[in-house]
Parts: C-alpha cells; sequence; structure tokens
C-alpha cells in the first residue's frame, strides 16, 4: 500500500507538465499584431512654433487563416403557387347559388343551391387566378 501511495504522489507531480500541451481538436487562440506608423501635428504659437509628432502603434489585427473559408449563400426560396383565390371563392360562390336558386323551383332547389355555390366557387377560384 505504502509502495502504490509513494508512485502515485511521485507521478502526480509530472502530471502538470503536460497540462500545457496542445491537443489537435480543441480551439487556440492566436494574437496577430501590427505595426501602423502615426502622425500627429501639434500646433503652435507666434512664440513657439507648431512641430509633428511621429509614432508607432502596435495594434491588434484579425489573424490570416490558412485554412479555406467556407461562403455560405442563402438558399434559393421555392416559388410555389401565391394565388390566393379566396375572394374569388365566395363571390363565385354566392353567385352561383343565386343563379341555381332563380333558374329551380319546388323540389328541385334543395339540391341546386349548394351545387350552384360549388360550380360557382370553383368557376370563381379560377377567374380569381387560383
Amino acid at each position: 500500500m505504502k509502495i502504490a501511495l509513494a508512485t502515485i504522489l511521485a507521478f502526480s507531480s509530472v502530471c502538470p507538465a503536460f497540462a500545457g500541451e496542445y491537443q489537435p481538436g480543441y480551439s487556440s487562440s492566436k494574437t496577430c499584431t501590427r505595426n501602423e506608423y502615426r502622425e500627429e501635428y501639434v500646433p503652435g504659437t507666434q512664440n513657439s512654433p507648431g512641430y509633428v509628432k511621429s509614432y508607432t502603434e502596435t495594434i491588434d489585427v484579425p489573424c490570416e487563416s490558412n485554412r479555406a473559408t467556407t461562403v455560405r449563400r442563402a438558399a434559393p426560396q421555392s416559388v410555389g403557387d401565391n394565388n390566393d383565390c379566396s375572394e374569388g371563392s365566395i363571390i363565385g360562390g354566392l353567385l352561383g347559388a343565386g343563379i341555381a336558386t332563380a333558374g329551380s323551383r319546388g323540389k328541385d332547389q334543395w339540391w341546386a343551391i349548394p351545387a350552384g355555390g360549388a360550380a360557382g366557387a370553383m368557376l370563381g377560384c379560377q377567374i380569381d387566378g387560383g
């Protein structure tokens, strides 16, 4: 038991040496910089003339990747039938039922009104653009 405990303690001090190692497949960070030359005019007075102060500034920039960039394009929208013939169906149904009522008498009216309405709705939908 003492040997096992000593072995664990001996190898546990080695493990922190592997902690900073890079493992493929995990994210990594990289900072890229660029030196940029700048000039600034300092205005003067009558007794002390103005001058130009120049300096170089280090700024952080996005790193260029060697990987191929993926360009995502929007998928074209499928053009479906956007014709809405609901107004034509309603108007055609009413007109068809009215014409069927006017043209029928007696016992024939009970089936002529719904038949005329259905036929008028289909015709009205076709006329309206459906």
